[in-house]
């Protein structure tokens, strides 16, 4: 029987003769209006490599939808890119995306009746954008990663130009070499390689249930990837025969397989807000602490980009992440009962994996982890009492205690990192980037990256109430709540003050008295003017905070 839940209110019965005039007049038939509509949201544009072919990826799920039976209608929503808009104002509006994509999806499939969706998504948040979307909506979805870019011909990416760009302002090469890796680090379609926040989002949605098995790892540019989108048809409209729902597989049990899975490969901090924002749209009690309570028991697995040597292309050819959740289920580190948009449960979908081959180098075994509990860390003390954000891999240590450097933007921080005025010791602070604050919680990923490229990736630690790019590595904490800007301890530090750090006892310690820090508090004056009008002004008065996944519900 034919699910039509929605779309017969638009077109059934003489009354709505006009709607399908109009219909008509986008090139409907007859026999259209007794088929399951199901819309396209496409994220395809050419301001980014991430999404310039998501378009002709829409344009084979349309004719996927009509071979099984269904009628599919496309239509796109926005991209952002963070990597063009790093460390400018212009990155303010990135997380905001996510807020508008998912709002525009929600919009045009409540407007016009349709009775499934697939979201196709290839920019950091776009991925986060869609679910939420298919989450409000409720109705059979599917979503479908753009796909990774390849490395250069010379192993190098979009965040090894970043770093190079340290090491120019240190002098360890020229102008004319700094050119030379921007020229060919980034060629062709495709979201950034390594396991950053777009192949990070990709992996936990697969994990979650929400994508087709295998889709995560797939190059932007290749047969799998069309493969994906020619399934994903039939597979929808299994879901809308058998009214299959996000609610039906975005469970609680879900979203801890999504954790997992993102621990196991290291994946960015970007996720914890993100998977947080999701939970809520679909009324998942998430929080925090269940990173912490899941991340006990997790280890890292992969020696995948920034940390680690290799890129997600790489993994693909070993067969992807599903013999990583296989291994993981087999040690009863997933839940296999959680149904997927296959209409099969986790376990179903997994059960002839095959595992990696012996000679691969990228996926360590559960008996040799490159770390036995999660590189995300959620901290905690009188600096973050709603806790914050740490991605330590260990590779700089797990503890850290040096003197505070404070600035109150991005721009602040970046041009003391490249005027070489941090040494050995410090505490990187640069606040007033929060949700609310900056509003639009920036990517730390330049001045990060600076600090790396100067080689002081070890030596110097990075506090920010704004986030992270996927790509950023090194002794980094963000998501810091409350926010500056809210009056959270963070406005508080001065230079020189001690902060210690202890990823093992899961702290972030201010290290001045209680008495010290509410006589600061009362002398505060906050210097930060929001906007008065516009897409940020809006955000600001909406967005909640970080540590709720700076949501504006």
């Amino acid at each position: 029987m034919t699910n039509r839940k929605y779309s017969k209110h638009l077109v059934d019965g003489p009354h709505q003769a006009a709607s399908r005039s109009m219909l008509r007049g986008v090139g409907f038939t007859s026999e259209d209006f007794n088929k399951s509509f199901v819309g396209i949201a496409s994220t395809g544009a050419k301001v980014t490599p991430c999404n310039m072919h998501i378009n002709d990826l829409a344009d084979t799920v349309e004719n996927s939808i009509t071979d099984a039976g269904g009628k599919g209608v496309l239509f796109n929503t926005i991209t952002v890119s963070d990597g063009i808009s790093m460390g400018t104002q212009g990155m303010k509006y990135s997380l905001v995306s996510r807020e508008v994509i998912a709002d525009s999806i929600e919009t045009v499939v409540g407007c016009l009746g349709y009775d499934g969706v697939i979201a196709i998504g290839g920019c950091d948040k776009n991925m986060p954008g869609c679910i939420i979307g298919l989450a409000r909506l409720n109705r059979p979805s599917i979503f479908i990663y753009g796909g990774s870019i390849r490395p250069s011909k010379d192993n190098t990416d979009y965040v090894t130009v970043c770093e190079k760009v340290g090491e120019f302002a240190k002098g360890d090469i020229t102008e004319q070499e700094l050119i030379a890796v921007e020229t060919i680090s980034v060629q062709g379609p495709g979201s950034c390689g390594g396991m950053y926040t777009a192949n990070t989002m990709a992996s936990a949605i697969e994990a979650l249930g929400m994508s087709l098995p295998g889709s995560s790892s797939q190059d932007a540019l290749s047969e799998s990837k069309v493969n994906d989108c020619r399934a994903s048809g039939e597979a929808v409209m299994h879901l809308l025969e058998e009214d299959i729902k996000p609610s039906d597989i975005m469970t609680k049990k879900a979203f801890e397989n999504a954790i997992t899975v993102v621990i196991a490969l290291g994946g960015s901090t970007n996720a914890v807000l993100h998977l947080l924002a999701m939970a809520h749209a679909i009324d998942v009690d998430l929080h925090l602490d269940d990173f912490s309570r899941i991340g006990k028991k997790t280890p890292v697995l992969a020696d995948l980009k920034p940390f680690g040597s290799h890129f997600m292309s790489q993994l693909n050819a070993q067969g992807g992440i599903e013999p990583v959740m296989k291994m993981l289920l087999d040690q009863g580190l997933l839940h296999g009962d959680c149904l997927t948009v296959t209409g099969k449960t986790v376990k179903e979908n997994l059960e002839n994996i095959d595992g990696y081959t012996k000679e691969q180098s990228i996926i360590m075994g559960l008996d040799s982890p490159i770390k036995e509990s999660s590189h995300l860390r959620i901290l905690y003390g009188n600096l973050a009492p709603e806790g914050a954000v740490a991605k330590i891999t260990g590779k700089e240590g797990t503890s850290f205690s040096g003197k505070a450097k404070v600035f109150n933007s991005e721009e602040e921080g970046l041009k003391a990192i490249l005027d070489k005025k941090i040494q050995s010791g410090d505490v990187v602070i640069i606040r007033y980037e929060g949700p609310k604050g900056g509003p639009g919680m920036r990517e730390m990923l330049k001045p990060t990256s600076a600090i790396m490229g100067q080689g002081l990736g070890d030596k110097v630690a990075f506090l920010t109430d704004g986030r992270f790019s996927g790509g950023t590595h090194g002794f980094v904490v963000g998501h810091i709540t409350p926010e500056a800007f809210d009056g959270g301890p963070l406005a508080f530090v001065e230079d020189g003050d001690k902060i210690t750090i202890d990823a093992d006892k899961d702290l972030l310690i201010l290290d001045i008295s209680d008495e010290e820090l509410s006589t600061r508090k009362d002398k505060w004056v906050n210097p930060i003017q929001l906007p008065k009008k516009g897409v940020l002004a809006k955000y600001a008065k909406s967005v909640k905070s970080a540590s709720l996944g700076a949501i504006t519900d």
